[in-house]
């Protein structure tokens, strides 16, 4: 039974995925953001179960992408595409919204057989994306000026979609060690996402990827510095 738990943990990751769609198609964003938190929930602990129990399969490599593709591309896309929809009357630009979801899903192809990324990221992932993105109808009720306007939000898929599938090197939450000197911009970032979050909840997510990318940057650099 224990080599199933695993791609259980995906099909439920693929399911919330379905549910977060449903919930951003009726408006309801707070109930999208619960079940894509729920989505990576499981999408974080489907690897690290399969590591434990010694069960990782192929079919679970796939599964697992074809799970990302709905919970971190499609819905992402769909929720740019509501997004438009209320910035714009122009019935062809809210399509551009699934710019993400295409760059998405070569994201996700180049993470597979790339293997430069076993350690860490080549590109932004599309969890850290999508949860970037599920922050804007939130924002919007306080901010709508920013991010109900239609050119914020195209040039923003632009550009997301093109850091998905950019050379930019980013670490995983993977540790191999607890020690502080291979571990502290990673430490150092969880702690000001914390500090962040408790400060000002989901506004806090677009200062999460900054923070992200910049420790990130920090790291490699000063890994480089070492070598």
């Amino acid at each position: 039974m224990k080599k199933h738990i695993p791609n259980t943990l995906t099909c439920l990751n693929l399911f919330c995925g379905c549910m977060a769609v449903l919930m951003v198609l009726k408006g309801n964003y707070t109930a999208a953001l619960y079940a894509v938190i729920s989505s990576g929930i499981f999408d974080f602990f489907d690897g690290m179960v399969a590591r434990w129990l010694h069960v990782k399969s192929l079919i679970g490599k796939e599964l697992d992408s074809l799970a990302d593709m709905v919970s971190f591309g499609f819905l992402p896309g769909v929720v740019l595409y509501s997004l438009l929809q209320q910035a714009t009357t122009n019935v062809y630009v809210p399509y551009i919204g699934f710019f993400v979801t295409v760059f998405s899903a070569l994201r996700l192809a180049k993470f597979n057989i790339d293997e430069r990324q076993t350690a860490d990221f080549i590109g932004v992932n599309t969890p850290m994306n999508t949860f970037l993105i599920i922050s804007f109808p939130f924002i919007a009720q306080r901010y709508p000026e920013v991010i109900l306007n239609p050119y914020f939000l195209v040039v923003f898929a632009i550009v997301s979609g093109l850091l998905l599938v950019s050379e930019l090197r980013l670490f995983a939450m993977k540790l191999n060690s607890l020690a502080w000197s291979v571990n502290k911009f990673k430490y150092l970032f969880l702690l000001s996402s914390g500090l962040s979050l408790i400060l000002f909840n989901i506004l806090a997510l677009p200062i999460v990827f900054v923070l992200y990318i910049l420790f990130s940057v920090i790291h490699y650099r000063f890994e480089k510095k070492g070598e």
